[in-house]
């Protein structure tokens, strides 16, 4: 699959890997419709101003976007990607899984690990400072759309409301992951990779994606607890995962 080379195109490509999935009942497409979801949001508030530099949002949102679709593309065609795609493209395997922690798993690498490298990507050295406030606003519109779909499901599948109550709802909403956490930490990041060099700068990405793929076990293997939560989540869940995407998609 090509690279994207400006939103539009980024839309098209996930699309196109919507459609795969949705053929091949692959839960590889939950997260890809959350993100084609989180891409039209960010490029309706590129055509309304939200940022404050249109045309390098759009960069970092192409430089975002094809850390993805790399990754999707070299995994489905047996080839090898960061450690953080890999432990969330097989869990799409394990049917033991809620809608919900897919999700959260495309969520923690993207936000861990893609956000950060895009965002050295797209403004390196002592740029990266006058990228913060844009980097704020597209974090917002991942949590809000986090939000969003969480309720939906909620909806859908009841025992979700018991499991939002207990685990605090957007800050926890299955083991000990926080969107605001993560973009706390995925800004750091940012700002390491935008002014680290050399092979330094290729070591600090492989820790991210250390540190990534431990987190992604975590949500996997929630412990006893949070997985008797779940349990009733599961059986409720339709199998049928084309109609749980066209959920995920309204």
């Amino acid at each position: 699959m090509k690279a994207a080379q400006n939103i539009i195109d980024v839309i098209n490509r996930l699309d196109e890997i919507i459609d795969r999935c949705i053929q091949q009942n692959s839960r590889m497409g939950y997260f890809a419709t959350l993100y084609r979801r989180m891409t039209v949001a960010v490029q309706q508030g590129i055509l309304n101003n939200m940022f404050e530099e249109a045309a390098r949002m759009e960069q970092l949102d192409v430089h975002f976007a094809n850390r993805y679709i790399t990754a999707w593309d070299a995994y489905v065609n047996h080839r090898s990607c960061s450690k953080g795609w890999t432990t969330a493209f097989d869990a799409c395997n394990n049917a033991s899984l809620v809608v919900l922690q897919h999700l959260i798993l495309g969520i923690n690498t993207h936000i861990n690990l893609d956000l950060s490298i895009a965002a050295a990507l797209t403004c390196p050295g002592e740029k990266i400072y006058g990228l913060q406030k844009d980097f704020e606003k597209i974090n917002d519109v991942i949590a809000d759309l986090s939000q969003k779909v969480q309720d939906s499901l909620a909806n859908i599948w009841f025992p979700l409301r018991t499991l939002q109550k207990i685990t605090n709802k957007r800050e926890e909403p299955v083991l000990n992951f926080s969107i605001n956490s993560a973009r706390k930490a995925s800004w750091a990041n940012a700002v390491a990779l935008a002014l680290i060099q050399g092979p330094a700068h290729e070591n600090y990405i492989i820790k991210i994606d250390a540190l990534v793929a431990e987190i992604a076990n975590r949500i996997i293997n929630p412990g006893v607890g949070m997985r008797l939560l779940l349990r009733p989540v599961n059986w409720m869940e339709s199998r049928k995962i084309g109609n749980n995407i066209s959920h995920l998609q309204n």
